[in-house]
C-alpha cells in the first residue's frame, strides 16, 4: 500500500507520531551510528555538563519526523529529499517526543511536497523545528 499522491495531499493536512525516548533508544542509536558521545552514554561526564544529564541525540529525536513521512503523511513510498533542523530544547531519557509534519507547500513542477517538521516534548515544549521536501509515492 503507498501513501498519499501529489494530488491526494492537501495543505494544511497534518500527521504525527509520538514516542518516548528511553535509554535503550539511546543507545541502540550511539550503537548503530557510533556517536558515543559521553552527553549521551556516560552519566558521570554528562552531570558536570550545562544539562546537568544525559540528553538524547538530536538525530535520533528528529528521525522521527522521518516515521512521519515514511508511515503517514504521505506515507509508504515516499522520497525524502532534504530536511533543514534547529535544535532548539535537550531531550532526556523518559520525554515523550510528538514529531508532526504539515504540509505548507505543493510544488507543481516536479510535484514534490514542501512540509513543516515540529518535534514537542511532553511539556508543549518544540525541541526541535524544521522544514522537509519529500517527494510522494506516484500512483
Amino acid at each position: 500500500m503507498l501513501g498519499k499522491s501529489y494530488d491526494e495531499l492537501v495543505m494544511g493536512e497534518k500527521a504525527s507520531f509520538t514516542k518516548t525516548i528511553s535509554e535503550y533508544d539511546v543507545y541502540s542509536f550511539a550503537g548503530i551510528t557510533a556517536d558515543q558521545n559521553p552527553a549521551h552514554i556516560n552519566e558521570i561526564y554528562a552531570n558536570e555538563t550545562f544539562f546537568k544529564k544525559r540528553i538524547a541525540h538530536g538525530m535520533l529525536v528528529s528521525s522521527l519526523i522521518s516515521t512521519v513521512l515514511g508511515m503517514n503523511l504521505p506515507g509508504p513510498g515516499t522520497i525524502y529529499m532534504k530536511q533543514n533542523l534547529s535544535f532548539l530544547v535537550p531531550v532526556y531519557f523518559g520525554d515523550t517526543i510528538t514529531a508532526e509534519v504539515e504540509v505548507i507547500e505543493k510544488l507543481e513542477e516536479k510535484k514534490r511536497i514542501r512540509l513543516k517538521t515540529t518535534c514537542i516534548n511532553q511539556d508543549g515544549k518544540i525541541v526541535v523545528d524544521g522544514e522537509a521536501l519529500v517527494s510522494p509515492p506516484r500512483k
